[in-house]
């Protein structure tokens, strides 16, 4: 952590209760200076969440570099088009203005889940793997990333596909297990058809498996009766600062 951060891309992840944003040696994927966190706004507006990341991005040294944000819902060209877990007034904003105003610099929005496949791909879990990647995060839901030979096809949305007519992330979730106190193997059952799903409609070379449950993954992952290939991701909490950063970047 030596030498000048202020020409380095700047990533930030939005969550339900923290925002947290450092800037990234794209170079190793490694944070450049240690990762500041605030707290994500009671009432997380666009304008609340704009003053936060303003605060945020206050606490390094001044920088024209582009920032990457990741936000928790579907993103069109800098544009917010759906609020499952964040207010609701997010829906028609467009981020990238509010968010380029706010903090003086080039912003770029990203989906979260979108964030973490490209920072997989591109330094963890997936890192040199040709073919098609998906990404899934097992969480509150079940986000999703496709990316093809290290290029993100965004939006995939992957939680929501129906699966022996569940909505999947209903039935697959962490939140889900926990809800219902499912064991291991009931849990797997459940998630193997729904990784059977996304073999049928997509024959990927590869999914990577994201989410806090990851750390878990010997406890599950071999229970899984799929013909893919499934590694658990590697950058952790670090994925979605890291995957803004680079997206911004791109």
């Amino acid at each position: 952590m030596t030498g000048d951060h202020a020409d380095l891309p700047f990533g930030i992840d939005f969550g339900g209760t923290g925002i947290k944003g450092a800037p990234v040696d794209l170079a190793t994927g490694e944070f450049a200076q240690e990762r500041v966190r605030v707290k994500t706004p009671a009432s997380s507006t666009p304008e609340n969440v704009a003053a936060a990341l303003a605060e945020l991005v206050a606490q390094f040294p001044a920088s024209s570099a582009p920032v990457g944000i990741t936000v928790p819902g579907v993103v069109r060209h800098g544009v917010v088009r759906s609020a499952a877990n964040i207010d609701k007034s997010w829906i028609g904003t467009d981020a990238d203005r509010l968010f380029t105003r706010a903090l003086g610099r080039d912003v770029h929005v990203v989906n979260d889940a979108d964030a973490a496949g490209l920072a997989e791909a591109t330094y963890g879990a997936a890192q040199g793997h040709a073919g098609l990647v998906i990404l899934t995060t097992l969480g509150t839901g079940i986000g999703s990333a496709l990316v093809y030979d290290g290029v993100l096809v965004p939006n995939s949305e992957l939680g929501h596909l129906e699966v022996d007519g569940h909505n999947a992330e209903s039935r697959a979730a962490n939140s889900v297990r926990e809800a219902e106190d499912l064991s291991m193997e009931k849990w797997a059952h459940r998630l193997t058809a729904y990784y059977r799903t996304l073999e049928r409609l997509f024959s990927p070379d590869l999914f990577v498996v994201g989410g806090g449950i990851s750390k878990r993954s010997a406890e599950f992952l071999p229970l899984l009766e799929i013909d893919t290939e499934i590694v658990p991701a590697t950058l952790l909490n670090q994925a979605g600062v890291v995957g803004a950063a680079l997206y911004a970047s791109a």
